[in-house]
């Protein structure tokens, strides 16, 4: 009876094949028949990993979050797998769900939303399920989470994808304190940036942003950086930090702004011109020079990006004048790198002109 026992025991395997497959307590399990007729159990694990799982970019660039995913034992085959990602704004973009970004069986793939286009699969190796972003838009930013689903398995790891950018305080060309929470959100995005978030301008403190205004941020407070301590900032018993108004009335209470740019998408560069001009010749020399008169955020991120240095003062698109300085010197404003602005003067004034020409 036992050797017949046996001998159904191997019919059976043999006509399921000889290695069958079930899931259990989050495992592939493989039954294999050993020689004495008996059975043991080889568990196959899938992985799921990231190299990188905080990955800085620069809007309007590319970008990549990457994503493996392997077995324990390694497979002698490969197996059909499914792979999602999906994407979680930041939390001041309202704490929203996850959304689809795209999924793809094998060579086929969908994307959606406005990720539509934009998003693909890496595949450079078996197991490379990295998402490939191009172009980078300014609302990407956030939580990624790549989901492999192999059969009842499924395992799943997380980006965090942010922007790395520059912080810059900004206000009115009528004055300080002038612009409630729209205003200074439209301000900014009129300099090609956004309203920054906390976490970005602690970062800039961290880097040494000091700045004595209280300005608008994009969840609604106002805050202000200082690294030195003074009596004009809050006083000299507080220790350096960022210093919060908490949250303030959009519609009521004014500030300046703390502006965020992260773009690189073109040349700013100072036009060589036989002669000054005034606000409303300048831009027209720029467009005569197949370009326009450069935003403020686009000369910040220019100095920032790229190193641009130009120690001649030009206006900029707002009514600014302004000159991006990375090595300090004799002539050339203060001890530290930055941009040098010298306000909003009568717009008749002679200055240069710094222009912003779109790379194709």
């Amino acid at each position: 009876m036992r050797s017949i026992r046996h001998l159904l025991v191997f019919l059976m395997h043999l006509s399921l094949g000889t290695f069958a497959e079930r899931f259990s307590n989050g495992y592939y399990y493989q039954d294999i028949v050993n020689g004495n007729g008996g059975m043991y159990f080889h568990r196959i694990r899938l992985l799921v990993e990231s190299s990188q799982p905080l990955v800085s970019a620069v809007q309007g660039s590319n970008v990549t979050l990457p994503c493996h995913y392997r077995y324990e034992p390694e497979l002698s085959s490969p197996r059909r797998t499914r792979v999602k990602w999906f994407w979680q704004p930041e939390p001041v973009h309202g704490g929203l769900q996850e959304r689809d970004v795209m999924v793809a069986i094998g060579t086929r793939h969908r994307s959606y939303g406005d990720f539509k286009g934009r998003v693909r699969l890496r595949r450079s190796a078996p197991g490379d399920a990295s998402l490939v972003i191009n172009p980078l838009q300014s609302d990407d930013t956030g939580r990624y989470r790549c989901e492999i689903i192999d059969g009842l398995e499924d395992e799943s790891i997380t980006v965090h994808l942010k922007f790395r950018g520059v912080v810059f305080p900004y206000y009115s060309h009528r004055g300080r304190y002038l612009m409630n929470f729209h205003e200074a959100k439209e301000a900014c995005e009129q300099q090609d940036a956004h309203l920054t978030t906390f976490e970005q301008l602690f970062a800039a403190w961290e880097e040494g942003l000091d700045w004595c205004n209280a300005g608008w941020l994009a969840d609604g407070t106002a805050q202000y950086p200082v690294s030195v301590p003074r009596e004009a900032c809050g006083g000299t018993d507080l220790a350096p930090g960022v210093r919060s108004y908490g949250p303030r009335d959009k519609d009521l209470d004014r500030f300046d702004a703390f502006c965020f740019t992260s773009s690189i998408r073109g040349e700013v560069y100072f036009l060589q011109h036989h002669s000054k001009l005034n606000f409303t010749e300048a831009g027209e020399a720029c467009q005569n020079d197949g370009g326009r008169i450069a935003k403020v955020g686009q000369l910040y991120a220019a100095w920032r990006f790229v190193g641009f240095d130009q120690c001649d003062a030009g206006w900029l698109a707002d009514g600014s004048v302004r000159y991006p300085i990375v090595t300090p010197r004799i002539n050339c404003g203060l001890s530290e790198p930055g941009v040098r602005s010298f306000g909003f003067p009568p717009k008749h004034l002679k200055n240069g002109v710094y222009c912003y020409k779109v790379r194709w």
